[in-house]
C-alpha cells in the first residue's frame, strides 16, 4: 500500500520542481529583433509593391487621352495605392512603438 502512494507523490514532487538546467534565459531581446527584421521586410516590400502601383496609375493616367473611364480608373489605382503606403507606414510606426514598449516592459537591454 505504501509504495501505491510514495511512488506518484515522488512523481508528482519531481514535475512541480522546475531544474535550473532546464530553464530558459529570459532571452525577449533575440525575438524582438527578429520580429522587428521581419516587419521591416514586409514593409519594404509593401512600399515597393504601392510604389510600383502609383506608378502603374500615373501611366494610365497619362495614357487615358481623354476616355473618362480610364482617367478615373487611374485616380483611383493612384488613391487606393497611397491609402495603402500610408496604412503601411502607420502599422510600422505602430509596430516599433509597441516593440520598445514591449523591450521597456519585459527588459530587452537595448
Amino acid at each position: 500500500m505504501k509504495k501505491k502512494v510514495i511512488i506518484p507523490a515522488l512523481m508528482l514532487t519531481w514535475l512541480m520542481v522546475a531544474s535550473p538546467v532546464m530553464a530558459q534565459a529570459n532571452d525577449v531581446g533575440k525575438i524582438q529583433t527578429f520580429i522587428q527584421s521581419v516587419i521591416q521586410v514586409l514593409v519594404t516590400l509593401s512600399g515597393l509593391v504601392a510604389a510600383g502601383f502609383i506608378v502603374w496609375g500615373g501611366v494610365g493616367y497619362i495614357t487615358s487621352s481623354g476616355n473618362p473611364e480610364a482617367l478615373e480608373k487611374s485616380k483611383k489605382t493612384i488613391l487606393y495605392s497611397a491609402i495603402g503606403l500610408t496604412l503601411v507606414l502607420a502599422a510600422f510606426v505602430l509596430s516599433n512603438v509597441i516593440g520598445d514598449l514591449a523591450g521597456t516592459a519585459f527588459g530587452s537591454g537595448q
